[in-house]
């Protein structure tokens, strides 16, 4: 069953296990106050919605994914909030419980761009660009800097923040920051293919495998295997699916998950 929720600035609904999320302000999908602070209402939904296995962010219409936060909320009247309700966006994607796709439908730049590598995964368009020129407005972007150099080599981290020009979403990809890229003309229906062996799996197994790649990144390794022991040993292994799945192979007979 489908539900949607009204918001004004962005669309948001959740179907067969798949939350939608998508920027609707077109042609260019700028990320304003307002507009965020339904992207944040959106993620608290998606958090607290036991059905939804999978969660994507797109932009609507084909020019951008989005082109970044609106230039006019830099200003010192709004440049406190302007971060609050931005970063808000990141601290809640990084606890979001379940795998989180961008879906790069056209530029990413800025803010934008941002939005794109603070998901799980990120598939693009032909064509679609990334890029942080905020450095050519004498600034920096804060979650770039924290992000981007995970994703990718250091240096390369450096000379995309530093240097502020573009890349194409084939660049994107051979650096490892894209994992894969769509023809335009079938990007929807690519999309949608690229989703759906996730959605085929068990809830319970991919919130369990995105909390696990989540807490051991960046830790020692004693201390990464200890926590991912934990995940698995007390809380997956816990789960009814865990039980069902090790069943059926033994059985030799598909599972029937209950997604918990």
């Amino acid at each position: 069953m489908a539900t949607a929720h009204p918001f004004q600035f962005i669309q948001y609904g959740v179907a067969d296990g798949l939350a939608t999320l998508a920027i609707n302000r077109p042609p260019f999908n700028v990320l304003d106050i307002p507009t965020m602070g339904e992207i944040n209402q959106a993620l608290d939904a998606c958090a607290a919605d036991g059905s939804v296995k999978l969660l994507i962010i797109t932009g609507v219409g084909e020019k951008a994914f989005s082109a970044g936060v609106e230039v006019a909320d830099h200003t010192p009247d709004k440049v406190d909030q302007m971060i609050d309700v931005f970063h808000g966006i990141f601290r809640r994607l990084n606890k979001m419980p379940m795998p989180t796709i961008a879906a790069v439908n056209g530029a990413a730049l800025g803010g934008g761009m941002e939005l794109a590598i603070g998901c799980d995964m990120v598939v693009a368009a032909a064509g679609a660009k990334f890029g942080q020129p905020e450095i050519k407005l004498a600034v920096f972007p804060p979650i770039a800097a924290v992000l981007l150099p995970r994703l990718v080599p250091p240096a390369r981290a450096m000379e995309i923040l530093l240097g502020g020009e573009n890349l194409t979403a084939e660049e994107g990809k051979a650096i490892g920051l894209v994992n894969r890229v769509f023809a335009r003309e079938t990007f929807a229906a690519d999309v949608q293919a690229f989703v759906a062996p996730f959605l085929k799996l068990s809830r319970v197994a991919l919130l369990s495998t995105r909390k696990a790649l989540r807490e051991a990144n960046g830790k020692p390794f004693d201390a990464a295997l200890n926590t991912v022991e934990d995940i698995y040993l007390k809380e997956l292994m816990l789960t009814d699916d865990a039980k069902e799945g090790l069943s059926a192979f033994l059985e030799k007979r598909p599972p029937v998950w209950r997604n918990s």
